[in-house]
């Protein structure tokens, strides 16, 4: 009679162990992004984060706010580069600047990050950036959960995903509500692709133009792989100082969708926003990828940035002060449109003119 061996967890993939480590590896990058309001309430490894609601009681009426997001294919490079410790900045980005839209400071994070094999070192990589990004954020981050999922995806795939939870007062929410005739559209320089279109740019520039990833680009002065992975820009704590420093009627965050589709989402009936094309340059890795795909325009600033990451919209007498506000916290900003009436604009937004060259 042959022995046989019982099946265990290990064998079939997944090891505890490793998990174990990725823990303590992440542990001391998480602590950096302890608020006021849960320093000393547990630890990571706990099986719930927790925040102290009794900071809530400043606000009169405090409403408060939920995003959740990922990453998209960007996630694909960082595997193929070996670099993990940007995906982060840009999972904390695309939650933490929904939640500015309204208004709302975010408080604290949650992350998943799920993956074929547990590479501690790896996994803390990401934790990393993602803790790095909340500090940009001025948010902490009370837990997560890493996933090991053997048979589905392969030893080096992963995938991230993360939750954020804000706080605005209520008579400071931002919505369409807010929004005036006459208000102005200032424009957020985009720190690049942040992290929509990444099928379409992936498609581009791999299946059509056949570039490797370490192909140098004289337009980027780096590589191919390097433009590609810059992390995506955090507004919030920049929007949040706005709102103090002057009137703020609105913001749009610029994601999937492009920035014509984002802005419509925040502008009410009976109003238009138009944009100027003329009063920015997209960036080098906006043209390229258009040229390489033969991507028309339209089908370019549905999908990508074109250069806009958020947009703030503020009465005519605010421009200056927010210009100056924003200057100072070193965001490139311009007055890129207005709003008007809606009049037989059948959107709540467009682009108008052609971009500077």
């Amino acid at each position: 009679m042959s022995e046989t061996t019982g099946a265990s967890y290990a064998a079939a993939g997944v090891d505890i162990e490793a998990g174990d480590r990725a823990v303590e590896l992440m542990k001391e990058w998480v602590k950096k992004t302890q608020r006021p309001e849960v320093a000393g309430l547990g630890g990571l490894g706990g099986f719930a984060g927790l925040f102290d609601a009794s900071a809530l009681k400043r606000y009169e009426r405090p409403l408060l706010a939920s995003a959740t997001d990922g990453v998209g294919t960007k996630v694909d490079l960082a595997r193929q580069m070996g670099v993990y410790d940007t995906i982060g900045h840009d999972l904390v980005g695309m939650v933490v600047d929904d939640l500015v839209v309204c208004g709302a400071e975010p408080l604290f994070m949650t992350d998943y990050i799920c993956v074929g094999k547990v590479h501690p070192e790896r996994v803390a990589a990401i934790v990393k950036g993602i803790a790095e990004g909340c500090v940009l954020a001025g948010c902490a981050l009370v837990g997560g959960e890493t996933a090991e999922h053997p048979g589905l995806l392969g030893p080096d795939d992963f995938d991230v995903a993360g939750a954020g939870t804000g706080v605005v007062e209520a008579d400071r929410l931002l919505g369409p509500d807010r929004i005036r005739k006459g208000d102005a559209v200032i424009a957020m320089a985009s720190s690049g692709l942040h992290s929509n279109g990444y099928s379409l740019v992936r498609h581009v520039v791999f299946d059509r133009a056949g570039w490797s990833l370490d192909r140098e680009v004289e337009e980027f002065g780096r590589t191919l792989g390097e433009e590609l992975l810059e992390p995506t820009r955090i507004y919030s704590l920049d929007c949040l100082a706005l709102t103090r420093t002057t009137e703020v009627h609105g913001f749009s965050h610029v994601t999937g969708g492009g920035l014509a589709n984002n802005l419509a989402r925040v502008i009410p009936d009976g109003l238009h926003a138009t944009v100027d094309r003329s009063t920015w340059t997209p960036g080098a890795v906006f043209d390229l990828v258009g040229k390489a795909g033969q991507v028309e325009q339209l089908e370019l600033e549905k999908t990508l940035n074109m250069g806009v990451g958020m947009i703030a919209i503020v009465p005519a007498d605010s421009v200056d002060a927010a210009l100056t506000t924003l200057a100072d916290r070193g965001v490139d900003s311009w007055v890129a449109g207005e709003i008007t009436d809606r009049g037989d604009h059948t959107t709540g937004a467009e682009l108008t003119g052609a971009y500077a060259r």
